[in-house]
Formats: structure tokens, sequence, C-alpha cells
């Protein structure tokens, strides 16, 4: 028997940096049947970094390309790209994809944000393979937007390479080594590292909610596309709808 695509739900277009290997295959593993997952490469990150205001150009390109292939929600996916310049920043990435003609727009800054504030997370424990300096940047995008970062570790991995090797039992003892019991919730930050398939656990071992950046982003673009599915393996935060505001 042929058996064809399951029916088309939504479809999900993500800009990612040209060496992220996880994203794809982590948002193929988890989004639910009937959800496509589109993605299209920018050279942002590690030796190919720009002010994420060079990037516009591109991102706007990019987002046109989405667009022509019918995504419903399009995303400037790339964790510390989308948080290292502020609020305002990100916001004229926002306002740069919607004039590419993409019909909604995120970024995994905004995802993450929307993710903290349904499972009220205002103290957070901030986890990630970047450079300090890139933690501080994240520290102050999130202070911007009403999260403290009470904690953090940065693992200064030497890059893509680096981050796509760390097993997952790395981050799952780093995480929990990092516990702090003035911590609302935990967020484990980069789309490119093996920490999706961690978060019941680390949720059950720290008895808070755990956010990570494609998690966060899958739960975003799904609720945006009025998708209410609960999908399993990925903690608290699946069992949430957006916030009101966010799902205007």
């Amino acid at each position: 028997m042929i058996r064809g695509l399951p029916p088309l739900r939504a479809r999900i277009g993500l800009i990612i940096p040209s060496s992220n290997r996880l994203t794809e295959p982590q948002f193929q593993r988890y989004a639910p049947a009937g959800v496509q997952i589109h993605v299209t490469r920018l050279r942002m990150t590690g030796p190919h970094h720009r002010p994420v205001e060079e990037l516009l150009p591109r991102v706007e390109e990019a987002a046109a390309a989405l667009a022509d292939a019918s995504c419903d929600v399009v995303v400037f996916h790339c964790t510390a790209s989308s948080m290292e310049a502020g609020l305002a920043m990100e916001g004229r990435v926002l306002d740069t994809m919607r004039m590419a003609g993409a019909r909604r727009v995120a970024s995994t800054a905004s995802a993450l944000v929307e993710a903290c504030d349904a499972l009220d997370i205002r103290n957070v424990v901030l986890i990630s393979p970047y450079a300090q300096e890139s933690n501080d940047h994240e520290a102050a995008f999130l202070s911007e937007a009403g999260i403290d970062v009470i904690r953090d570790r940065a693992l200064n991995l030497g890059g893509g390479d680096a981050y796509v090797g760390t097993p997952p039992d790395v981050w799952l003892d780093v995480t929990l080594g990092e516990q702090d019991p003035r911590a609302d919730g935990y967020l484990l930050s980069c789309t490119n590292i093996h920490t999706m398939g961690l978060i019941e656990d680390l949720e059950a071992g720290l008895d808070r909610p755990v956010v990570t950046s494609n998690q966060a982003t899958l739960w975003y673009c799904m609720r945006r596309c009025g998708l209410s599915d609960r999908v399993p393996g990925l903690g608290r935060l699946m069992g949430l709808d957006l916030p009101t505001a966010a799902s205007a």
C-alpha cells in the first residue's frame, strides 16, 4: 500500500546558522504529524559572525524565501544572535521578516520569553555552550524582558562542532549541578546542542520547569498556528497555551 504524507496542519519556516546540525533532526523528531519543517541557512555565527544589523538584508531574503514556501510562521532561529543586541534590535529583525512577506514571525528569543511567561518563570538559571560574553548578552536581553538570570554557566565550547559533539549526559550533569533553590526554572540556551531529549529527566530532578531553545520555538510556532498538541517528552511547557497577548 502506498502511503502519502499526513494531512497538512502547518508549515514552520526556520532561518538557522549554516553550521547548525541539530535543529532539523530535533524538529523532525518532535513535530506532530502534519507539521512540516522548512529551513533556510545563513552564515551568521562563528567565523561568519556579524552584528545583527548587518544581517538584516540577508534575513529579509531568507524570510522571503520561506514565505515563498507558504510557511505559516517564520523564525529567526539562533538564540545568541537573536538576543545579542537587545529587545529593540530583535524587534527590527521581526519587522524585517514581516516586510519580506512572512505571515507570522518570531525569533528564538521571543519564543523563549513567551515560554518563560507561560511557565511563570521570573528567576532563571541560564546554561549555554557559549563564551561568558554571550551569556552576559542573553542575561541583559532577558532582564529587559522581565526575567532575571540569577545564576549562569557558560561552557565556553569551541564552536559548532564542539556544540554538536558534546553528549547529552554532559548537559544533564551540568544542569543538575547548577541547581538553585531561588530558581523558578532553567533555560538551556542554544539551538545546536543535545538537550531536547533531557527535558523530562531534568524537570524530575530539579522539580522546576526546563526550557530549551528548540523546544520553546516548536511550542511557540505550534501555538501561533492554532495547534494545541501536547508533545510527549517535552516537559511542562507542552501542556500550556500561549499567554493571551502572544496569541493575538
